[in-house]
């Protein structure tokens, strides 16, 4: 566990702890790197399957092959990010409709706003139906609208593809990181999770590429080809989330199907013994505590309302804001003004020509897709406050010498060219700095901060915050840029400094906790109300006269 976590883990207990024990010690006075159950002489415990990191995820193999497939969420919305720039200036597509800067403004928006829309309401399906389901309809709809643009005739077929395509990219951006969170161990869940990062940025990579090598491309085979590639991991991913990804057994649990819970649970940690037990029951009680604190409910729009409702309460309002506030300062960070102005930012700095400008801003996207390797690696092992806390302060530093560059250079370039390089130089490091901190970590708080009982609607608001966001970031750029380069970089340079303070002094360290104990990590007066009421429920379920008896027959 990181330092500086103050996590203390809810006691419980394991069914049948004499039966098909590990071949690793089951109780230790220490966390192993090997993993097992370690009880406390106060009777708080943890738990692992394995070591963090890389060894972690290639031990608990099965969640971490579900976890990439499920990702594939991701790389349609990096794959937008990466090709519509491209698009948007190739020759047969200007030709074929010269679109006027606000209709193109507008396209690069549209798929923003029918993202928010998806992200929104895909948390009320996952929460009602299931987490796979709700993946595989929002495939559907990411392909009908793939399957409009790149078969456009005019251009409102455009605009109506880019719409019907952002709802499905908004709901996969929300519901993948979602499902990946409930299937994974706790040592790993912050890699896996790390993941849906790395898809994002991936798509970045192959969308801009792809694009840019078809540009000469005769016809409009240019523009269809790049945007007709986004079908393939739509229809592998709808496909799977039928046909391959076992169901969350955490959600099982909240509807009572134990023993398909179990059977799912065992299946991804490819193991059947006391550590699976003890998860299972985990969220046993988990499930029996929600159930007990939904209270009366509403029907129709009351109910929908007061669901809505609970994110914004006492209860749940400091998890809200970690998984809002993690949106708002992953996107004014500046990262996806690099992305969708990547040549004008760089022509702000003094570097000419087009082929010069988009290899330049081909390059952030490699950059950022490099960078994501060391976050899946440290993100467990580091944990979550270190490396937003380093990353924020890298960006701000970065942001502030790129902004001194340009207000001093920017009259007489030509003559600067090794500063307009330094500066390029300052992007890339911002952007290393990003990938390894609030890219991933954008993904991961929201999808773990949540109880079971609201997670679907707070990580859906959350992700509805970045996609809000996002539309500002893509609306505002071109005047900032127009109005004062320097003070567009100043001004993101502002954010990541507020980006570090946040860090600092409100965001809990989350690494390796299980799902179920958040409400330790944020603590609060709600939580010392409410511990009461959760010892009884265990000692119900006989969970802790389970886990005296375990310690005990160890210790004989």
């Amino acid at each position: 566990m990181p330092q500086g976590s103050h996590y203390i883990p809810l006691p419980t207990s394991a069914d049948s702890p004499d039966d098909d024990t590990p071949s690793t010690p089951l109780l230790s006075p220490a966390p192993t790197p090997h993993g097992g159950l370690t009880v406390n002489p106060d009777a708080t415990y943890s738990y692992s399957y394995g070591p963090p990191g890389l060894a972690g995820l290639w031990h608990n193999y099965y969640a971490l092959l579900c976890a990439v497939f499920a990702s594939l969420g991701g790389l349609s919305f990096g794959y937008d990010q990466g090709v519509i720039a491209n698009v948007l200036v190739m020759q047969d597509f200007v030709r074929r409709w010269p679109v006027t800067p606000l209709q193109k403004g507008a396209l690069t928006a549209v798929l923003g706003l029918g993202a928010l829309f998806g992200a929104l309401s895909s948390g009320v399906l996952a929460d009602k139906y299931s987490r796979r389901h709700s993946i595989f309809f929002a495939c559907v709809i990411f392909t009908i609208g793939a399957l409009l643009q790149t078969f456009a005739t005019a251009l409102s077929h455009l605009f109506l593809g880019r719409a019907i395509g952002g709802i499905g990219v908004g709901a996969l951006s929300m519901l993948s990181p979602l499902y990946i969170a409930e299937i994974s161990p706790p040592e790993v869940r912050g890699s896996l999770i790390a993941l849906e990062q790395f898809s994002i940025v991936l798509g970045v990579v192959v969308g801009f590429w792809i694009g840019f090598f078809t540009r000469e491309v005769p016809g409009s085979l240019s523009w269809r080809l790049p945007l007709g590639v986004q079908i393939i991991p739509g229809i592998l991913l709808a496909v799977g989330a039928i046909f391959l990804l076992p169901p969350s057994p955490r959600l099982l649990v909240l509807k009572g199907r134990y023993e398909e819970a179990e059977a799912s649970l065992v299946k991804l940690r490819n193991r059947d013994d006391a550590l699976t037990k003890i998860e299972l029951l985990e969220m046993r009680v988990e499930a029996t505590l929600i159930t007990e604190g939904n209270g009366a409910k509403y029907g129709g729009v009351r109910g929908e309302l007061a669901a809505w409702g609970r994110l914004l309460g006492r209860r749940y309002r400091k998890r809200t804001l970690v998984g809002v506030l993690m949106m708002v300062f992953q996107q004014w960070s500046g990262i996806n003004a690099l992305l969708y102005y990547g040549p004008t930012l760089v022509r702000s700095i003094g570097l000419q020509g087009e082929t010069v400008g988009l290899l330049v801003s081909g390059g952030i996207g490699i950059v950022q897709f490099v960078a994501v390797g060391p976050a899946v690696v440290w993100i467990d092992r580091v944990g979550r406050k270190p490396l937003l806390r380093g990353g924020s302060a890298v960006m701000c530093a970065a942001h502030m010498l790129i902004a001194f560059l340009v207000q001093s250079f920017q009259a007489d370039w030509p003559a600067h060219s090794g500063a307009a390089w330094v500066a390029v130089i300052g992007i890339y490091t911002f952007t290393f700095a990003y990938g390894v901190s609030f890219g991933p970590i954008g993904w991961v708080l929201p999808s773990e901060v949540f109880p079971l009982s609201v997670r679907g609607r707070g990580v859906a608001l959350s992700t509805a915050s970045n996609w809000v966001n996002n539309f500002l970031i893509g609306l505002i750029t071109p005047v900032m840029m127009e109005f004062s380069a320097a003070g567009t970089f100043l001004t993101f340079a502002t954010a990541c400094f507020l980006a570090y303070l946040w860090a600092t002094y409100s965001v809990p360290e989350t690494a390796g906790v299980a799902l179920e104990d958040m409400d330790r990590v944020f603590g609060g007066e709600v939580g010392r109300e409410e511990g009461a009421r959760r010892v009884q429920v265990e000692e119900e379920l006989g969970l802790r006269a389970e886990i005296d008896r375990l310690v005990g027959t160890r210790e004989a």
